[in-house]
């Protein structure tokens, strides 16, 4: 997406792989289905019902066959925790569902083309505790078969999802580590001070 914004610069690398995304040798078509994305805002496609927005990506990328689409569909909101709650209503809009279901549906899409990598941008921060609940008990099951990169400000939610934590501060990696070493053994006195609410 960087590439599209007007004026946009970058500087350092992103390795996926061992290859930089940024590079010119590298096609960011193919990269994109590489990469599964879930945004902050829940964002299904408004004029796309529940399961056209899971199946949506994998008809972009030529799949035809109706019965692996609604296999991979069946499968998807499976893994996303959403199947049981839809399943009898896969025709409603996708925008119908309540802000937890919605969230849940975007990750049901980005799952669809097999990425490598899902990256989340504070996924739940829009949600109430209930569904965000819902949303990180999903991020530990998919954590299994999926690397999962996650963006949250929220500290306990970094404890509770994730094996690795890297603290960033005014766009610099500050540290990384361990979740348990960052959280509970700093080395970067920034890190220390951020952890221990001294600033925030």
């Amino acid at each position: 997406m960087h590439e599209l914004t007007k004026n946009a610069t970058l500087t350092g690398k992103v390795l996926l792989d061992g290859e930089d995304l940024y590079s010119n040798k590298v096609d960011p078509i193919i990269n994109r289905r590489k990469i599964g994305m879930v945004f902050q805002k829940p964002n299904p496609f408004p004029t796309m019902s529940i399961y056209d927005n899971v199946a949506c990506g994998l008809k972009l990328n030529g799949v035809k066959d109706k019965k692996i689409i609604n296999e991979v569909v069946e499968g998807c909101l499976k893994m996303a925790s959403l199947w049981d709650e839809v399943k009898g209503d896969l025709k409603k809009p996708g925008m119908s569902l309540s802000g937890g279901q919605q969230q849940r549906l975007c990750i049901a899409r980005a799952l669809a083309i097999q990425p490598e990598v899902l990256l989340m941008d504070e996924p739940a921060s829009a949600l109430d505790p209930i569904a965000t609940q819902k949303i990180e008990e999903m991020i530990q099951e998919l954590k299994k078969e999926y690397t999962i990169i996650i963006v949250t400000h929220n500290m306990q939610q970094a404890t509770r999802v994730s094996d690795y934590t890297g603290f960033m501060y005014l766009g610099d990696l500050v540290e990384f580590g361990e979740t348990k070493q960052i959280f509970e053994n700093p080395r970067n006195e920034i890190t220390a001070k951020y952890v221990q609410g001294q600033f925030g």
